[in-house]
């Protein structure tokens, strides 16, 4: 008797058991009844279903994130660049999330994915390199988060994130690049220094050309002192002379005497009667 108890008691507890389900926070559930939804809209707690006859289906609505390999597109100047980008998203219609999915998750994110590739390779394939790489990056994520939103809309999902990690250049291209960057930098260099040594020669000729005239106007003063000097010399000789001409006359020709007898053998052919010799020939003469 007893026996039959415990077993009506464990029997009832298995058939509550299975007649309870719980719906945690991050979950969401569908109720199915003979494969046909009947309910969706559960919020956390405890519920009840028929078992046999009916069934639940719960999903992760916690934020997920698909972080897929990275894609190669083609730019407007037909160049490839490699673009690595991922998409946040969570359950927002759980009903039409199980409807376009079948409840695969990691299939709706790859849907959402496609999108936001068709969208990425348009919106590259209308720029150039640097565009996409820096210039036009923002207004590219706008538009591409704009048609994952219309894509996340047909699936039953909110989009929350849509980014790219990196856009980086295929090995050839990167190659091709850096030398461009290295001709690029060389030229620039080789233009600072024609510039510099063209400002070089223009400061070595004006500082040349400032010294000659410098020079030129240093010459012309002293040519025009030592002229202002000779000329006040000859007044003052004149003057002189002009006191006493016959004293002046002597003393110049001590001077010739001094200069033309420096040494004992210094040897004069004059005639006797020269004006050289005036004042030894004639004592009388002052």
């Amino acid at each position: 008797m007893a026996a039959r108890i415990i077993l009506s008691i464990v029997a009832i507890a298995l058939l509550a058991w299975g007649c309870m389900f719980r719906v945690f926070e991050q979950e969401r559930a569908i109720l199915f009844q003979l494969g046909e939804i009947k309910r969706a809209d559960y919020s956390p707690g405890l519920y009840f279903m028929v078992p046999v006859l009916q069934n639940v289906v719960k999903f992760d609505g916690r934020l997920q994130t698909l972080d897929a390999e990275a894609a190669r597109f083609l730019t407007g100047e037909k160049k490839d660049v490699i673009v690595d980008s991922f998409v946040r998203w969570k359950i927002r219609d759980v009903v039409k999330f199980y409807l376009a999915t079948g409840g695969d998750q990691r299939r709706a994110g790859i849907l959402v994915y496609q999108k936001i590739n068709d969208a990425l390779r348009v919106e590259f394939g209308k720029r150039k390199v640097q565009e996409v790489v820096a210039g036009e990056r923002g207004e590219i994520m706008e538009i591409v988060k704009k048609t994952a939103d219309e894509r996340g809309e047909e699936l039953g999902l909110e989009i929350v994130d849509v980014r790219i990690k990196r856009i980086d250049l295929p090995a050839e291209v990167s190659s091709a690049v850096y030398e461009r960057m290295r001709a690029e930098r060389a030229r620039v260099a080789r233009e600072l220094r024609a510039r510099g040594e063209k400002e070089a020669t223009r400061i070595r000729a004006d500082s040349d050309r400032q010294a000659t005239v410098i020079s030129a106007e240093a010459y012309r003063d002293a040519e025009t002192l030592r002229g202002e000097g000779d000329g006040r010399s000859a007044q003052i000789y004149a003057q002189a002379y002009d006191r006493d001409r016959e004293f002046y006359e002597f003393y110049r020709s001590l001077s010739a005497y001094r200069s033309s007898f420096r040494d004992k053998d210094d040897v004069l052919l004059l005639k006797p009667d020269s004006d050289f010799f005036k004042y030894f020939n004639d004592p009388s003469r002052r």
